[in-house]
């Protein structure tokens, strides 16, 4: 693996099959296909613009014509058609799906807004699957794919080579790139999150008055070698496009690069590299010190998506109410939880559910939070062992008629903020 994020890698599967010098000479080494992938537009600021070069047994075009999938998907994609709702959501886990099932059927939405055909937006899938993918691919032309496991482990086959991914990391698809993705830990079941980014590509955030350290660094965001299959097999080619699923035969295995270079690339996080920044005086701090990544949007500070993660740390500030306050925000709010228990919420929201606070919906503490907060002597204090994330967005999340349909939704969430008494004045 190698390490940075947004740097330039150059790799080879096969000594002398990246090209020196030129990205697409006359004659590339072995005979090979140069084909460029290019995640940004062509005259995009320079330290914005992701491209890679790609030397391929095949070039990518040689593949039939695509034509509508026709099995039955629980992926929705934007424009979003439910009205949204101001009420607070949250979700049980849910079910893994009986019999083998892979990555790709087993995904279902929770919510998600924007436009695909805008290029603005973001969507929250769920994902189960009992079964690896076989003889066939996936790739996502409406936006890059943050997948967050939550049970499992995946091995995820891409163009660029192979890794894997298990809970308490993330790994990212870039738009287009094709990929498959395997069950680890000896074919056992797995499930997690999946983010799904239309707008622009996700970056660190700046840091700021924070300086030079702090949060995710550049150093622990880790890339694929090359890797190639030279495989003569037939595969599908399972294709997102304007929201819509598409398949196609391809007469070999899609993963033949046996060469690539660039600054656009899968890669994989450990969320416990994150570097949390915190309050070490007094007062609750605002989430967004807790960002790992941000998709900007055309407004400065105000983002079309973040990725943010809530890890164990340090609780030390004094005269503070230290979990999370009482508070409504003009993001909208979509939660998951990787493990452990959420510092917010003393039950309800078990690892693998999910919650929804859209904008200027009011939330916080439940009461017997509240209550430990309250009377707690505050001397400095771990919080361990929990993992949540949050994707959080300038737009208003709609949630899908199967999540408000699902026996997962918990009818009673609104009960947890029943019981504060008013306060009582001298």
């Amino acid at each position: 693996m190698l390490t940075g994020f947004g740097n330039h890698f150059a790799t080879e599967a096969v000594a002398g099959a990246l090209p020196v010098g030129r990205n697409s000479p006359q004659h590339v080494p072995f005979g090979l296909y140069a084909e460029q992938l290019s995640g940004t537009a062509f005259t995009a600021p320079r330290a914005d613009n992701r491209r890679s070069w790609l030397y391929r047994l095949r070039p990518t075009a040689q593949h039939a014509t695509f034509v509508p999938y026709d099995a039955p998907s629980a992926w929705v994609s934007a424009p979003f058609v439910e009205p949204p709702s101001p009420n607070r959501l949250r979700w049980d886990p849910l079910p893994l799906p009986a019999g083998a099932v892979d990555f790709v059927d087993g995904l279902t939405t929770y919510a998600g807004n924007g436009d695909v055909a805008a290029t603005s937006g973001v969507a929250v899938h769920h994902f189960a699957a009992t079964a690896s993918m076989t003889r066939r691919a996936l790739s996502n032309a409406d936006g890059e794919l943050v997948i967050v496991p939550q049970e499992g482990t995946l091995t995820l086959v891409t163009e660029f080579g192979r890794f894997d991914v298990a809970p308490r990391q993330i790994a990212c698809i870039p738009r287009g790139v094709r990929f498959a993705v395997e069950l680890g830990d000896g074919g056992g079941p797995a499930r997690g999150y999946l983010a799904e980014n239309y707008g622009a590509p996700f970056r660190l955030p700046d840091l700021g008055p924070i300086g030079s350290n702090g949060l995710a660094n550049p150093r622990d965001f880790e890339t694929p070698g090359a890797a190639f299959a030279d495989d003569d097999t037939p595969h599908e080619l399972i294709h997102r496009f304007a929201g819509r699923l598409w398949r196609t035969a391809v007469g070999h295995n899609p993963f033949d690069v046996v060469a690539w270079h660039g600054n656009l690339a899968p890669w994989r996080y450990d969320l416990t590299r994150f570097n949390t920044i915190g309050s070490i005086s007094f007062d609750h701090p605002d989430p967004s010190i807790f960002t790992v990544l941000t998709s900007p949007s055309d407004t400065p500070g105000t983002a079309n998506a973040d990725f943010v993660v809530f890890p164990p740390r340090w609780l030390v500030a004094e005269d503070t109410f230290r979990p999370p306050w009482f508070h409504r925000n003009v993001m909208s709010e979509f939660m998951g939880l990787i493990d452990g228990t959420y510092d917010a919420k003393a039950g309800g929201f078990a690892p693998g559910g999910a919650s929804l606070h859209n904008t200027m919906s009011s939330h916080g503490p439940d009461r017997a939070t509240y209550d430990a907060a309250v009377a707690a002597t505050l001397a400095p204090h771990k919080l361990a062992g929990g993992l949540a994330f949050m994707v959080e967005s300038r737009h208003v999340f709609r949630p899908t008629a199967a999540a408000l349909a699902s026996p997962a939704l918990q009818g009673d969430y609104d009960a947890v903020w029943a019981a504060f008494a008013k306060a009582q004045l001298p």
